[in-house]
């Protein structure tokens, strides 16, 4: 039986936690555009801007009672990113992507509340679906390209990281 019977904090250490956040950017191969995403102008941080679809790993992502193997004490969760940036994208922008994650960048940060986070960023091709906001979390959305996306008000390395998408997606 592992030892890792369930989630806690209790044995971490302080200055060793970090949020997972990733990002992905949804490229249609049908025209090599990308799909953005407009904030809220209620939000905290980057009101208004353009995104890309992404989110926090939760802990119900861990589900101890489903690991996906048992490694010794320690329970497994393969495919925690891949299903993450799935969950995100469908829950967000009503889409689905498919599996074969392309990595771009990734950007350690601190929140305007304190908080550390790694911030992984992948590309993935769009694979169905027709989009659908989230409610009250997005005003709008467009599919652009790197050079349409510098003509829009979007959080900074965006058109840069939809040309390093592109490249890795017609690879």
């Amino acid at each position: 039986m592992p030892a890792a019977l369930r989630l806690s904090l209790h044995a971490a250490k302080p200055d060793k936690l970090f949020y997972l956040v990733a990002n992905v950017i949804v490229v249609r191969p049908s025209d090599g555009r990308c799909l953005m995403l407009q904030r809220s102008l209620n939000e905290a941080v980057h009101p208004g801007q353009y995104c890309f679809p992404g989110g926090k790993l939760e802990w119900a992502d861990l589900d101890i009672n489903h690991p996906t193997s048992v490694n010794g004490d320690v329970l497994d969760f393969e495919d925690a990113v891949e299903r993450l940036v799935a969950r995100e994208v469908r829950e967000e922008a009503g889409l689905e992507v498919g599996s074969d994650l392309k990595y771009i960048n990734s950007v350690a940060y601190i929140r305007p509340d304190g908080v550390p986070s790694l911030l992984v960023k992948f590309a993935a091709p769009y694979v169905a679906g027709e989009v659908k906001l989230e409610q009250g979390s997005f005003g709008g959305f467009t599919w652009a390209t790197a050079a349409e996306a510098r003509a829009l008000d979007c959080i900074m390395g965006m058109p840069e990281e939809i040309e390093k998408a592109i490249g890795l997606s017609t690879a």
